[in-house]
């Protein structure tokens, strides 16, 4: 399952955060190199971002950049 954020411009790329257990999975829009752009994130998903990257190795694997699904 993931925990989509989302973004006011549309965004190819999402960095991805994987559970290392059976808990949520984290995505967010970024460039092709994983860069995010925080000033465009609402609080909660900058908490989320912030949470995710604390998490890593623990919780979730280290975030992988993949191709937004496109609708």
């Amino acid at each position: 399952m993931f925990e989509s954020s989302t973004s006011s411009k549309s965004s190819a790329f999402q960095l991805c955060f994987r559970s290392l257990r059976s808990g949520s999975d984290f995505a967010f829009p970024c460039d092709a190199e994983g860069h995010v752009d925080l000033d465009q994130m609402s609080e909660r998903t900058r908490n989320n971002y912030f949470y995710a990257r604390a998490m890593m190795g623990r919780e979730l694997a280290y975030p992988a950049v993949e191709a937004a699904c496109l609708h």
